[in-house]
């Protein structure tokens, strides 16, 4: 269905756009056409007519120009509207790229990378970077948008957040023109640095000049006193001498105030051109009655007071007037006659208190917005998946039909998985390549799109709210003098230490261990991995442990604790040899083959022994 609809829809927009564009030439040779007459009539009264020939030239110069101007309007409009199209067709083809899940052809990942606290479970996950959740979740663009959405997938939500979120993002599912529209507005907001600290902290802090009130009405005395004695001055009512004081005056007044002056100026002036880029987005989410209350009250904070949009808007007119310190000489005149930029100060200032308060709040929406819009493609285009229900009482994970999520569908085959109670761990077993590591990925993955609030990759899964510790992805380390076992150890041991720190909370932790030391050998490695699940185990943690040994699932210290389940291959011969197959089915007990010598077979390793010379 959702296929269906981004093809209709890509094809509607280019239809348009292809139509906008024919229209756009027409009008360049409009354009040029009348700007060659212009030209001509313009030769005609400088090197050729005379006499009413030339006044009848000028004319027709004139009205040449006025069509000029006129259709350089238009047509910016029609070029603006046909880049609109251009970028729906754009949002369309990449929602279809998600659909496929066509990592190389989607646009690289816009969200921040992880602080180093949470990196190696993001990587673990495939929650950044190329083929990962933010690649999936693209909708997303503006700097606060991105910023929430990272802090969404890093940090587990409290349920009552969880379950706030959920309506938000169910109620935002079916509405595609909003989140397109959204997604269309926010799009040029990723180009533009985000560092707005200087414009907040004058928007929420106090006002300068109106703390100052003798100065702010000495400025508006002068300003009447000096108009008033150039009109008397020009009617000689006053003598010029007095003008001349007063003038002097304003003057000095400037000179001493005019540095503090500039700086606030400043403040406000370096970051407002690009802050107005908001409002036309802020307009769009404050105009729906939401029936969800975390879009309404979203959608509330947006229009406390004055609406957000029609705020900046009043904003920017005020910093335009102030603008005028820019040219050199009207600034000089305006400010001697008037103190111009007192008066400008003080409409600032009324802005800030009226709506400054409200600015940081209004880009936390927008980026809340965004965020739950992201997600709501999600369930817009899974609507077989899940909404998770994530309670404190429960005691495990539980999903049935778990799948991974950045799979494409035609090629993710769902398993029913159960991690926990705390008493226990899953032990996943079976040969290379029949799926172990990927599981132990959808376990946290969808965990963390449940505790973000989002649909989860599963006809159903209920959970315990979270903390995650994974062990997937060791990477060793030449420069750091780190060898592949030590960083193994080093993993184990923030995950033991998170474990505890949970205990101590009084929180849940899963943690998802795929053939952890693999560094040592093997008489060693059993040992040591009992030690760590038998502490993990001891502290109430609940997870996964994927192991190519079998022998763990005898292990003394775990058989009570242990629940096997295992992936299964299957080797037919061909005429080419052995054909390896996996159908990526989840069962109980303990795996009961092993393909490692017939892969060697397969890539032409395995014909006769090994001859050392």
């Amino acid at each position: 269905m959702s296929r269906e609809t981004y093809e209709g829809r890509r094809d509607r927009f280019a239809a348009a756009a292809a139509r906008l564009g024919r229209r756009s030439l027409r009008f360049s040779i409009a354009r040029g056409v009348s700007f060659a007459a212009f030209a001509v009539c313009l030769f005609l009264v400088v090197f050729w007519a005379s006499g009413p020939a030339a006044v009848r030239a000028v004319w027709a110069a004139a009205a040449c120009f006025a069509v000029f101007f006129a259709l350089v309007q238009v047509h910016g409009r029609v070029i603006r509207e046909q880049r609109r199209q251009e970028t729906l067709v754009a949002i369309n083809r990449e929602a279809l790229l998600r659909l496929d899940r066509d990592w190389d052809q989607l646009p690289p990942s816009q969200l921040p990378p992880p602080p180093d606290d949470g990196a190696a479970t993001a990587r673990d996950l495939g929650l950044f970077g190329r083929a990962s959740l933010a690649q999936l979740l693209g909708t997303v663009h503006s700097p606060p948008g991105k910023g929430a959405l990272r802090e969404w997938l890093l940090r587990p939500a409290p349920p009552e957040e969880i379950a706030a979120r959920q309506p938000a993002v169910a109620e935002l599912a079916p509405e595609l023109e909003l989140r397109q529209t959204l997604e269309l507005l926010c799009r040029p907001l990723a180009a533009v640095p985000f560092d707005f600290e200087p414009f907040l902290a004058w928007a929420e802090g106090a006002p300068w000049l109106r703390a100052r009130p003798w100065l702010l009405w000495t400025a508006r005395l002068l300003a009447v006193a000096t108009l008033g004695l150039v009109v008397a001055t020009i009617l000689e009512l006053a003598p010029v001498r007095l003008l001349l004081f007063v003038l002097t005056v304003n003057f000095a007044l400037s000179r001493s105030w005019g540095k503090r002056m500039n700086a606030t100026f400043e403040r406000i002036s370096s970051r407002e051109g690009e802050f107005q880029l908001y409002a036309e987005a802020l307009g769009l989410l404050a105009a729906p009655s939401f029936s969800s209350p975390r879009l309404a009250a979203l959608s509330r904070e947006l229009t406390d007071g004055e609406p957000a949009d029609r705020s900046l808007a009043l904003l920017h007119r005020r910093v335009e007037l102030s603008d005028a310190r820019h040219s050199t000489l009207l600034h000089f005149f305006l400010q001697t006659l008037t103190l111009w930029d007192f008066h400008m100060i003080d409409l600032l200032e009324r802005w800030q208190l009226a709506a400054g308060r409200h600015a940081r709040r209004w880009l936390a929406a927008l980026g809340d917005f965004e965020a739950l819009a992201a997600l709501a493609a999600l369930r817009f285009d899974n609507p077989d998946w899940a909404m998770p229900e994530v309670r404190a009482g429960e005691d495990r994970f539980a999903a049935r039909s778990l799948g991974h999520p950045l799979l494409p569908a035609a090629r993710r085959v769902s398993n029913d998985v159960e991690v926990g109670p705390a008493d226990t761990f899953l032990l996943v077993t079976g040969s290379n390549m029949s799926g172990k590591s990927t599981l132990l990925r959808s376990v946290g993955i969808n965990a963390v799109l449940a505790q973000a609030g989002g649909p989860v990759c599963a006809a159903a899964l209920r959970l315990p709210p979270l903390r995650l510790a994974t062990s997937i992805l060791i990477e060793d380390s030449l420069a750091d003098g780190v060898s592949f076992f030590m960083a193994e150890l080093q993993r184990i041991r923030q995950i033991v230490l998170a474990a505890d720190r949970a205990a101590s909370e009084g929180a849940v932790l899963l943690y998802l261990l795929d053939e952890i030391l693999r560094g040592t050998n093997s008489e060693e490695r059993l040992v040591a991995v009992q030690r760590v699940v038998a502490h993990l185990i001891a502290v109430r943690a609940i997870g996964a442990v994927s192991t190519h040994d079998l022998r763990l699932a005898e292990a003394p210290a775990l058989q009570g604790a242990c629940h096997p389940v295992h992936f299964r291959e299957t080797i037919k011969g061909g005429e080419g040899g052995p054909v390896m197959t996996f159908d990526y089915v989840l069962r109980e007990g303990v795996a009961t083959t092993v393909n490692a010598l017939a892969l060697l077979d397969l890539m032409g390793l395995g014909a006769g022994p090994a001859r050392i010379s």
